[in-house]
């Protein structure tokens, strides 16, 4: 590979330079797939619920293309961490692991990252790592989600920055101790070596990746990805109008009690430069919903990038001319020892819907609406006396938003992880764990109406065949979660009710841990945001919608103004006519 040079600074060969940044990125693909392919637990090998990364010598990201962006937007934080508490101690074939938010620059405890630092020629050039959520790590509550913690305490082990494996050779010490804080002590031993495993292939990846460059122009080429990076987004931030733009997003409880407080955002806007103030947001609260530093950055990292050009670079570089300030003490920056479990999903949904509001005033020709927020929480218990189980519910998922020429994803995991998390096959579920699924279908009349409309959100049930505790989370439950935008409307509420075996019924709270025996939970997860007037949606899409069973013949009509001949297969334009002029 070469680059060229002239009189004032070193110009990159550019065609060299995308090269090396897609190389990157398959390797940080290549890491995910060695994951999916050995990882014990479902939440691995099916949904992929973890994410790799690469990161220079420095500990700055440059590239995190394979997973879910609120993973590794924050995990420079995490690699940063590492070269602070082991500085002159970090040797060729060692193997780091860190979870916890205040000391490690970790998101959230569930979320363990390995870091492996790579080395060329005796020399550090950078670390392979993969963040990924534990099926259990102790806690009050099994599954990792206790959600009544109150404090850090409450929620399972706290990890400093530690070192795994020593020049080739496992701590057994500290292996045991991380067997030992677990519920689940089989799948968390063969997920962390399928951790280690895969940032084993990534950092032989990316040696051989700088022997090419060489070591004399490899951290050119890390640089001019940041540097491009860069570029690409100050021309983003140049569309939009020079100015402060201020929206809010609702709080409605702390996981103990109701709350009327907000996540608040100003967005200033000056030239290339973005400044993201939080000034004014709600205090840190008694739940498990309070945010690290690094899960806040992350989100707002990715609702700007998610709102721009899907081929944006994606890697820290990219964020180089945003400014952040999160006032130490409130729900976005918590001191400790406040609980913080929850805070990947909310409240970096609510701060990712606090940005696009801003964004949607500053740009309305890219306004996107709402996604709706999730309903389902966890299961634990025991297939046998030997067999611990911790089920996610993540068949119940929501709905997404609609935007000008789409529709919401009628079904889509977390807003948080933008697609990135699969939604689990219900036979393997039904395989591994003592359930029994009796329905999964979109529903009717939830989806926000738009001339695109949001997604339908879904109506779930499973039985139970077992007694077993539950960890409720259920932040779409009984207000709206998400918005419309352009004219168009929020989606309809989540619900969830438990039958047991003697034929009661009960609505399970928002947030609350349980223990029940055998019984059938019903979740119909909330809809997503509509974009534009529902009446100027195409009647051929509202055809199709009653067709589909998503939409009503009633609200047809009566929302999106569309009457549908005898027959049901057909329009009646004429009466739609006049149910669209009002005559």
């Amino acid at each position: 590979m070469s680059r060229q040079e002239n009189s004032d600074a070193t110009v990159l060969d550019p065609i060299v330079l995308a090269l090396v940044q897609n190389r990157l990125d398959h390797i940080s693909h290549q890491m995910g797939w060695v994951m999916t392919r050995t990882a014990r637990s479902p939440i691995f090998s099916q949904s992929h619920d973890f994410s790799c990364f690469i990161a220079d010598p420095d500990g700055t990201l440059v590239s995190q293309a394979d997973g879910i962006p609120i993973h590794t937007g924050g995990g420079g934080f995490a690699v940063r961490a590492l070269l602070r508490d082991f500085a002159g101690e970090i040797d060729d074939g060692d193997v780091f692991v860190l979870n916890d938010p205040y000391t490690a620059g970790g998101n959230h405890l569930p979320d363990w990252v390995i870091a492996r630092p790579v080395f060329v020629a005796g020399i550090l050039v950078a670390f392979a790592c993969n963040r990924a959520h534990q099926s259990d790590i102790g806690g009050g509550a099994a599954g990792t989600y206790n959600s009544a913690a109150r404090e850090i305490f409450h929620e399972g082990i706290r990890l400093p920055v530690m070192k795994l494996i020593a020049k080739d050779e496992t701590r057994q010490d500290i292996w045991r101790l991380l067997m030992i804080n677990t519920r689940t002590a089989e799948a968390l031993d063969g997920d962390l070596r399928a951790m280690i495993g895969s940032t084993r292939i990534g950092a032989d990846r990316i040696a051989a990746l700088v022997e090419e460059l060489g070591m004399a122009q490899y951290r050119d080429y890390f640089e001019g990805i940041l540097e491009h990076a860069d570029r690409s987004f100050r021309r983003c931030v140049a569309t939009i109008p020079d100015g402060d733009y201020r929206a809010e997003e609702a709080i409605d409880n702390d996981c103990f009690e109701p709350l009327d407080d907000a996540i608040r955002v100003r967005l200033g806007v000056s030239g290339e430069a973005l400044e993201v103030d939080f000034t004014g947001t709600a205090p840190q609260i008694q739940g498990f919903k309070n945010s690290s530093v690094a899960n806040t950055w992350s989100a707002v990292y990715m609702a700007l990038a998610s709102y721009f050009d899907p081929d944006l670079p994606r890697n820290e570089g990219t964020f180089r001319t945003v400014t952040i300030t999160a006032p130490e003490g409130t729900i976005v920056n918590a001191r400790p020892p406040a609980a913080m479990t929850m805070n990947t999903v909310f409240v970096a949904h609510e701060i990712v819907h606090a940005i696009w509001k801003t964004l949607n005033q500053a740009l309305p020709e890219r306004s996107c609406a709402g996604w709706a927020k999730a309903v389902h929480g966890t299961t634990s218990g025991r297939t046998d006396e030997e067999s611990p189980f911790v089920m996610y519910h993540w068949n119940s998922a929501p709905g997404g938003g609609g935007v000008e020429g789409r529709d919401g994803f009628n079904q889509i995991g977390h807003l948080i992880a933008l697609g990135g998390l699969v939604l689990p096959n219900v036979e393997t579920y039904e395989r591994l764990y003592p359930v029994l699924f009796k329905r999964q279908e979109f529903r009717t009349d939830a989806a926000g109406p738009g001339a695109y409309r949001g997604g339908t959100g879904c109506d779930f049930e499973v039985q139970i065949n077992v007694a077993a505790e539950y960890a409720f989370r259920g932040e779409g439950l009984h207000t709206p979660s998400c918005f419309g935008a352009a004219g168009g409307r929020a989606g309809e509420v989540g619900e969830m009710d438990l039958t047991f075996a003697d034929g009661s019924t009960a609505q399970p709270p928002k947030y609350a841990v349980r223990r029940y025996g055998p019984l059938t939970l019903r979740a119909a997860s909330p809809g997503g945001g509509g974009w534009g007037e529902p009446r100027q949606r195409e009647p051929h899409r509202v055809l199709r919608d009653v067709r589909d069973g998503v939409v009503s013949r009633e609200a047809a009509a009566s929302i999106y103004g569309v009457a549908l001949g005898a027959d049901g297969k057909s329009v009646d334009e004429t009466a739609t006519a006049a149910l669209r002029t009002g005559l």
